[in-house]
């Protein structure tokens, strides 16, 4: 792959690789799209979601944002929003009761540091670790999420010490698109593609 320098003033020198989209745009070219997942992690307190059906769902695809509504199993209450920033992407988690309500811990996150294509790393942003300290999850606040993407797979993980968390996606065999994220209707879901 080709890459672009830039010389910038005081001799400094930024480089990017050439036409790689960053992940906003390259999840987007899979919107409308679901997805069956399946955790490749081994920690034991993911039992549970082991033996449920893991559904994405990549919708709301804008210029600067995608949402990613996670299933599992028969719970919709998880969505994943990436976004983009002034210096990079936005990891968000918007957490929702079956009635809509937000959940006590939702919209936490972080913010790259680095590239934004292929592989990113979001470590917890300010607010969710005074998120986790309230509500007395201080192993959370080291929490890193990483979001990975390629021709074939979508991969979520979760890392701190201690815990690692990761769910792969085949994006080579879209599935049916499951019913819409806790929160959001039917009339959003359809003005989703």
């Amino acid at each position: 792959m080709r890459a672009i320098c830039l010389f910038l003033p005081l001799g400094l020198v930024a480089c990017g690789a050439a036409s790689e989209p960053d992940l906003v745009d390259a999840l987007s070219a899979y919107c409308g799209q679901s997805f069956e997942g399946r955790i490749v992690s081994e920690d034991p307190q993911d039992e549970d979601w082991r033996a449920q059906t893991l559904t994405i769902h990549i919708r709301d695809c804008e210029s600067d944002r995608v949402r990613i509504p996670l299933h599992v199993g028969e719970n919709r209450s998880r969505t994943w929003m990436i976004s983009r920033t002034a210096t990079g992407l936005r990891l968000k988690h918007d957490h929702r009761h079956e009635d809509g309500h937000e959940d006590v811990l939702t919209q936490y996150g972080g913010d790259s540091s680095g590239p934004v294509a292929g592989s990113v790393d979001f470590p917890a942003d300010a607010f969710s670790k005074a998120l986790f300290e309230r509500e007395n999850i201080p192993a959370s606040m080291e929490n890193t999420w990483t979001v990975s993407l390629d021709t074939t797979r979508f991969v979520y993980a979760l890392n701190r010490p201690e815990r690692h968390f990761e769910a792969v996606f085949d994006l080579t065999h879209p599935v049916p698109t499951p019913p819409p994220a806790w929160g959001y209707d039917e009339t959003e879901a359809a003005s989703a593609h």
